[in-house]
């Protein structure tokens, strides 16, 4: 369960990192005149990608306990003289598959943020979720080899500093910047400053 439960909180969390970059494409589309994108301009987009992204997350997770579910295993070799009894996950398959749905929202995700990085200064929210999916991508990209090359307990701290390092990104680079805007620059966050600029 814990690498299914993992995979199915992260994908509500980077699939909300998604709708809101889809919302700041649509928001710069919808601006010129007679668009059809403002019909778009909802929460409930931003609902109903959420909900389907995490949704095929779930299907994947379902289909793999269903099909491949973990089982009680004996490890005679990771050290000699000792037998440890631990997880195995089941099939590599789906859980790389898993993995790679992740890898896939986040990518969407860094390649939306990244065509919409250079609109105006006062909509720069493009910019903290391309370095925050950034992030995420080289800390996953980097925590493959690693985690491939570990065994029995070292493999759970892999998986643990890749999660909090990735989420760390994620906050560091999304939300920390808004912190900074209301707490040292309110003055910043009003409607006139807004249209002003």
């Amino acid at each position: 369960m814990r690498q299914t439960s993992f995979g199915i909180f992260f994908s509500v969390a980077v699939s909300s990192v998604l709708a809101k970059t889809i919302m700041v494409c649509i928001a710069f589309k919808a601006t010129r005149p007679g668009s059809s994108w403002r019909k778009l301009l909802e929460v409930r987009v931003s609902y109903y990608v959420v909900v389907i992204c995490s949704f095929i997350q779930v299907l994947i997770c379902g289909i793999w306990l269903s099909m491949s579910p973990p089982y009680q295993e004996f490890d005679h070799h990771s050290y000699p003289g000792k037998i440890i009894i631990q997880c195995n996950e089941g099939s590599d398959i789906w859980f790389y598959s898993m993995l790679g749905y992740l890898g896939l929202l986040a990518a969407v995700s860094l390649v939306l943020a990244f065509m919409v990085r250079t609109l105006p200064d006062s909509f720069n929210e493009a910019k903290y979720i391309t370095f925050s999916m950034l992030v995420f991508c080289s800390v996953w990209i980097s925590m493959i080899p690693a985690y491939l090359s570990t065994r029995g307990k070292n493999m759970v701290a892999v998986e643990i500093f890749a999660i909090l390092s990735s989420s760390a990104g994620i906050l560091a680079c999304i939300f920390f910047p808004k912190c900074y805007i209301l707490i040292m620059k309110p003055e910043l966050n009003c409607r006139n400053q807004l249209v002003k600029k």
